[in-house]
């Protein structure tokens, strides 16, 4: 994991627009970001600008967001917004945040501090990091917007991350019992999707605030889809030629037989997937239990 950090010379930052790039393999997954307001007790950059209006509501008659707490709403900018990058999933992510805060002067005990740690990033494997402004989303903009943030970005270029040792070393604990498993398999970091076991092969949700939200969907098939049956050497490429192939292994085990071959991903996991298809979460339907042993969001 990526820990993205920032230190000022006491100035005060408004907001960050930040284009994030990986050398080797992908960016699966963003954490310990805030959501909302600023506040002394929970400071910090939670206002996301291209993701406010996909999915905050703000109550017209009090002017109250009703709530900060979408799964959707986070600071990856949406790869279709005007000059960001590929988004999760792919070497490169922009990055918007804000900071919301009252009273809105520098001195506000509520202001974000003028150093401390912005997100962490899940990586797919050791690689070298490095950080550059998106000026046309915004760049580095301090409180004052008339004055121009000097930005030295000197130690947020190729910093290696990982060292040789794959950067979801720690994201199942190893006294899970698919721990064993998972590291046959070279810990997949889609293993803790907190219901991949279920069928969530990407740990996102589908769906809208109006049909209601679900985890296992179109999504999901089309990853075990591409995954189904591929057979293991010497009889087929596997399931590591297959991108995020493993992520379909729902079952968590091997089908088939040392004459026929042997493949991760079958008719166990396709039983997986259709218990859990379309099944809508709270407040639409009961939703799926979050009990596969992690927590990693993506």
């Amino acid at each position: 994991m990526a820990a993205i950090k920032y230190a000022t010379d006491g100035e005060r930052v408004r907001a960050f627009a930040l284009d994030i790039t990986v050398n080797k393999g992908k960016i699966l997954a963003i954490s310990d970001f805030i959501r909302g307001e600023s506040t002394a007790q929970n400071p910090g950059y939670g206002i996301f600008p291209g993701n406010f209006a996909r999915y905050i509501t703000v109550n017209a008659a009090t002017g109250e967001v009703v709530t900060w707490d979408p799964a959707e709403y986070t600071p990856v900018a949406d790869p279709c917004d005007p000059g960001a990058l590929g988004g999760l999933g792919t070497n490169g992510i922009t990055v918007e945040m804000g900071a919301l805060y009252y009273p809105p002067t520098d001195d506000s005990p509520n202001a974000p501090p003028t150093s401390g740690l912005l997100f962490k990033l899940t990586l797919s494997e050791a690689a070298n990091v490095t950080i550059a402004l998106n000026e046309i989303r915004g760049g580095v903009v301090l409180t004052n917007p008339e004055i121009a943030a000097t930005v030295d970005l000197s130690q947020a270029i190729n910093v290696t991350v990982g060292g040789g040792v794959v950067a979801a070393a720690d994201l199942i604990p190893a006294s899970h019992p698919d721990y064993a498993e998972w590291v046959a398999v070279g810990k997949p970091a889609c293993w803790a999707y907190p219901r991949q076991c279920h069928g969530d092969a990407d740990g996102l949700k589908e769906g809208s605030a109006k049909a209601g939200f679900h985890y296992v969907g179109l999504q999901d098939m089309a990853v075990f889809s591409r995954a189904y049956q591929v057979m293991e050497p010497p009889f087929g490429p596997g399931i590591a030629a297959i991108e995020n192939g493993i992520c379909a292994d729902f079952a968590r085990d091997v089908e088939g037989s040392a004459k026929t071959g042997f493949y991760r991903v079958g008719a166990t996991d396709l039983n997986v997937l259709a218990a859990s298809w379309f099944v809508k979460e709270a407040p639409d339907g009961p939703g799926i239990p979050g009990d596969c042993g992690g927590n990693l969001t993506p």
